[in-house]
This record gives C-alpha cells, sequence and structure tokens, in this order.
C-alpha cells in the first residue's frame, strides 16, 4: 500500500536536551520554529489538497468525461464531450474527441496510457486549468481531479490550533519490529490495507504511559503516526490525526502533539484518507495540535 499523506516533510531540529520543561511556556524559538511548519503545512494543503475538483471511480470499458452532464465523468468545466476513459483491468487509457486538447509532460496528446499512482512516475495529464490523473484505491481505479483555480484555495482561512503546550511534546522509547509486522489501517471508503510497520514507542502524558504503532515510516527517515484521543469526540478530526517525527536517535525520538495534523479529508470530499488503526486509538485527551470544526468541515 502507498500510505496516503500529506507530501511534505517537515524538518525542524528539536534537540532533545532542550525540550522545556513541564509547564514551562513556549520559548521564542519554539514559536518560530512552529510558525514555519505551520506555513509549510498551509502551502501544502494550498498546493495540493484544496485544488482538488473531483474523484471519479470508473467502471471496466469507455468512460466519457467532459463538463456535459450526460458524461459518466462530469468535469466542473472544459469541452462538453473531451473524450473517455478506457479502463481495462487497472489499466486506463486516455482517447481524445476532436477538438479536445490536452498535454502530458508538456507535450500535446490525443491518446496516452496513464500511469496511476501507485506507479514510480503517475501521469498528470493538462487540459486548461485542469489536472487530472489515476488513483488506484484496492480495487477501485479512478480519476483525481484538481483545478488550479479552484475558488477552494482562495477561500481556505486556515487551521486552527489549541495553544501550544510544552507538556505534549514527549520523549518517547523507540522499540523496533521484526521488519515483518504489519497493521490493518481501515481508510475512509471502508477498505483496509496491511500497513508495514517500523516499530512502537512509548511515552508518558500526565504520568500515565502510553504506546503508538507507527504506519508506514522508519526509524532512518521519521516515524508516521494516525492516532485518535478522546478529543475526537468534539474538538478535533474524527478519523483521527496525523503526526510526524524526525529520525529516532539512539532509541528516542520526540512526540510533538501540537504538530499533529488533520488529514486531507478534512479539508475536501475528494481525498482517500486512512483511519486511525485499534492499535492508535489512545484512551485519554491530547488538547494539542490541529483542531476540528465538526458542524462545518468535510469528514
Amino acid at each position: 500500500m502507498k500510505f496516503m499523506k500529506v507530501s511534505f516533510k517537515v524538518v525542524v531540529l528539536l534537540l532533545v536536551a532542550a525540550l522545556p520543561a513541564l509547564g514551562q511556556a513556549p520559548s521564542p524559538e519554539y514559536q518560530r520554529s512552529f510558525a514555519k511548519w505551520k506555513a509549510e503545512l498551509i502551502e501544502n494543503r494550498q498546493k495540493n489538497w484544496l485544488p482538488l475538483a473531483g474523484l471519479f471511480w470508473l467502471k471496466p470499458g469507455e468512460n466519457g468525461f467532459g463538463s456535459e452532464s450526460a458524461n459518466a465523468v462530469v468535469f466542473p468545466k472544459g469541452p462538453a464531450k473531451a473524450g473517455v476513459f478506457d479502463l481495462n483491468g487497472n489499466d486506463v487509457t486516455l482517447k481524445l474527441f476532436p477538438g479536445a486538447q490536452a498535454m502530458v509532460a508538456g507535450k500535446p496528446v490525443t491518446t496516452a496510457k496513464l500511469d496511476p499512482d501507485t506507479s514510480q512516475h503517475p501521469t498528470v495529464v493538462e487540459m486548461g486549468s485542469l489536472r487530472f490523473h489515476v488513483i488506484i484505491r484496492g480495487k477501485r481505479v479512478g480519476i483525481r481531479l484538481k483545478d488550479l483555480d479552484s475558488p477552494a484555495v482562495r477561500a481556505y482561512r486556515g487551521p486552527v490550533f489549541f495553544p501550544l503546550n510544552p507538556s505534549y511534546r514527549v520523549v518517547a522509547t523507540f522499540t523496533p519490529s521484526d521488519g515483518r509486522k504489519t497493521v490493518d489501517v481501515p481508510n475512509v471508503l471502508g477498505d483496509v490495507d496491511a500497513v508495514p510497520v517500523a516499530g512502537t514507542v512509548e511515552f508518558e502524558i500526565d504520568g500515565k504511559k502510553f504506546r503508538l504503532t507507527d504506519l508506514g515510516g522508519s526509524a532512518a527517515e521519521g516515524l508516521t503516526f494516525v492516532f485518535s484521543d478522546l478529543t475526537a469526540k468534539t474538538e478535533t478530526y474524527p478519523g483521527g490525526r496525523f503526526l510526524d517525527t524526525e529520525p529516532v536517535k539512539d532509541g528516542k525520538v520526540v512526540l510533538d502533539f501540537n504538530e499533529a495534523y488533520n488529514p486531507p479529508c478534512s479539508v475536501t470530499p475528494y481525498a482517500t484518507c486512512p483511519l486511525a488503526p485499534k492499535e492508535d486509538r489512545l484512551p485519554v485527551a491530547v488538547p494539542a495540535g490541529e483542531k476540528y470544526d465538526h458542524l462545518h468541515g468535510h469528514h
């Protein structure tokens, strides 16, 4: 499985020795570091997720697409009848109708085999301000559409966070896995994927010990978690939040819950996000990191 997460990797050098004492106000240096991380989060959403304008699951055979409502795949703009997506197994071939114009890698095309996002080189098709490519999720094959002129980017008000609290920046002990362990991770589509596990971390909050299981990360490059806690009922994203770390050093790693952030599904209905697995559902409230508007946000 290609683990679905935000595409940026935050590089914030946090030395364990420099961690503030519990209850201490965040230092100006840490506030600047957090502001930089937050700006990168916003930039990533504006570039990769807020422009999403559609997600269309294909049926075997030809799927007509264009802006006309009679098409199987209805784009928000562009030619009324642009062409077809021909699905054969997991292979998708783009066939444009006369008069429709599109480019791949800067060159005009009339037909093209589209490599999916599960490959090392997904094919991105350009059609005016629209960009689209093939995604594979379980047994589903679809077209993910992006509009570079999406009003959602301009309307985005930015993330809302709990006040910074150094008490939720903790040092955890890392225990590596045997290299063969996986965890079943559900997603918003109802699929379950076996995700490789680099190991587990053990840490304390308010004097109580807890454990989280890494999902698709590595000790050398940084761990990745999709966790939920008791705040998910009212204040944070119900499906769980993401948390990334720096590389593990000498068996230790910093978990900064102030940098817990919502998945792309919190800002767009066209993402296919993982949900927190049972291994990473904390029986405690963690009022740190990004909040979520349960009334108006996407689920």
